[in-house]
């Protein structure tokens, strides 16, 4: 049974867009029909949400932030196995991934709480002579309306980070989900609604052309824009933005892993198995690129090849998968052409590489791919790892840091030194020593750096992006 799902701010016209299909990227079965958004219906959300923004009087106080972030925590506690089952039928996360997607959004609903409680200002110290008789403290105000556009490889988790936040914060927000995945936000958005918070102060929209989205984000009513995706649409919207318009940008990496001549073997496979073929490889800091000393080479490539042989691949509903679908058909085909490409130029892939049908690709591992193909320049944002040798650190590290993306990294190693000394010299945000690239708490900063992306996210970070210190100087006799 398909359903189909009314926007607050759709227009009702007679020449109201034809809705959004929603398909499952294993099955193809639809899902679910959206409505779309046309002009009307985004001016009328950024009109409504500028409104609310501009009443001073009507701003939503943090105990009544506080309390309807406590609902939504414990109305998403009660669905969680209907928030993981939809978020892993449409955007294809296998089911035990998507339950720990869901379990660190309802962390991160608690995180947001937590964040805002102890959101005080601070006292400014005032030198003497001229400034006596004055105090000066600030207090935390939010930024404007906030635009979040969001992605598909984390549905329902980068919505809270995005939207959770701006509640948080105190922003009315506008969100556009990713096409392909929007219910798992229509289901955040209408729990928000249920514990508590007026429609009007989170409103979703899908607008029906990238033009609209445009508009949307370029609007001079926008005090915030946060957006999770490709960086050529990031870094294109930023330089559109009007001005006074802050933001936020996370984009991808090709994330290296260096594996020390000490490297234990029995840590760092398992590890790169997850870490590189967790949600078929469609995360922004999957491991993309493991540099291997070559004393380790031959025994890590041997074990690899079997672990990856070994994953489940298939449908992500069943508790047993481990590999889901790629989201789009035309993904699939892009995956296989960069493989298909690598292992032309002279690389050896011992696994994996082929479309199986239903969105799936089976994992791959490409061992000593050219250092000029695609699959060691971009972003696979697929089932594959490569696996180069190297002689000595020096030339690892120089290859881990080669190209204009830079967000996590990671060594593995048993001699500490080495694992430190590595770590201090990767263009990194973050490194991880002996565990993978895509390891990530919500509470940690989380930043691309260069092409990779602008800003902080995390939930702590983001909603100190959507306040303002707002200071206040008393001159008083008696200060």
């Amino acid at each position: 049974m398909t359903t189909h799902y009314s926007l607050s701010s759709a227009s009702g016209s007679d020449e109201a867009p034809a809705p959004l299909e929603v398909f499952s990227p294993y099955s193809g079965e639809l899902l679910a029909t959206v409505d779309k958004s046309a002009a009307a219906d985004i001016e009328s959300a950024l009109e409504i949400a500028y409104g609310l923004f501009r009443n001073r009087r009507e701003w939503l106080g943090r105990e009544f932030r506080v309390d309807v972030l406590e609902k939504v925590a414990q109305i998403m506690e009660e669905r969680f196995e209907e928030l993981a089952t939809g978020a892993a039928a449409e955007g294809g996360k296998p089911l035990v991934d998507s339950r720990v997607e869901v379990a660190r959004a309802i962390d991160g609903v608690k995180l947001c709480i937590e964040t805002i409680r102890s959101d005080a200002g601070h006292v400014i110290p005032m030198a003497v002579g001229a400034n006596e008789q004055r105090v000066a403290y600030t207090q935390k105000e939010p930024i404007g309306v906030v635009v979040a556009v969001s992605a598909f490889n984390h549905p329902l988790n980068l919505i809270v980070h995005q939207v959770g936040a701006a509640v948080a914060a105190g922003c009315p927000v506008v969100v556009k989900p990713a096409g392909t995945t929007p219910l798992s936000c229509h289901r955040f958005v209408s729990i928000l609604h249920e514990a508590g918070l007026p429609p009007s102060w989170c409103q979703m929209v899908v607008p029906e052309t990238h033009a609209l989205s445009t508009a949307l984000v370029t609007d001079r009513r926008v005090g915030f824009f946060s957006f999770i995706g490709s960086g050529s649409v990031g870094w294109m919207l930023r330089s559109k933005l009007a001005p006074g318009t802050r933001c936020a940008l996370e984009h991808g990496g090709v994330a290296p892993l260096v594996a020390d001549a000490s490297a234990d073997l029995d840590k760092l496979v398992p590890s790169i198995l997850k870490g590189g073929y967790y949600h078929a490889g469609q995360v922004c800091v999957s491991v993309q690129r493991v540099m291997a000393h070559k004393s380790i080479m031959n025994e890590l490539t041997e074990r690899l090849t079997q672990g990856v042989a070994a994953l489940q691949v298939g449908d992500p509903l069943l508790d047993t998968t481990e590999v889901g679908p790629l989201i789009t058909g035309g993904e699939v085909t892009r995956v296989t052409d960069w493989l298909k490409e690598a292992k032309e130029a002279g690389a050896v892939i011992p696994v994996g590489g082929e479309a199986l049908g239903n969105g799936c690709v089976s994992p791959a591992l490409v061992v000593e791919p050219p250092l000029t193909a695609q699959v060691s320049t971009a972003e696979i944002f697929g089932p594959a790892v490569c696996l180069y040798g190297y002689d000595d650190a020096d030339t690892a590290i120089a290859q881990a840091n080669s190209l204009p993306v830079a967000f996590q990294a990671a060594v593995f190693a048993q001699d500490i030194d080495r694992a430190q000394s590595i770590a201090q010299q990767l263009d990194a945000s973050a490194v991880m020593i002996n565990d993978h690239t895509a390891f990530r708490q919500d509470v940690m900063p989380f930043a691309g750096l260069r092409e990779s992306g602008l800003g902080v996210g995390g939930i702590p970070y983001t909603i100190e992006d959507m306040q303002i210190d707002k200071m206040t100087v008393i001159k008083s006799q008696s200060a």
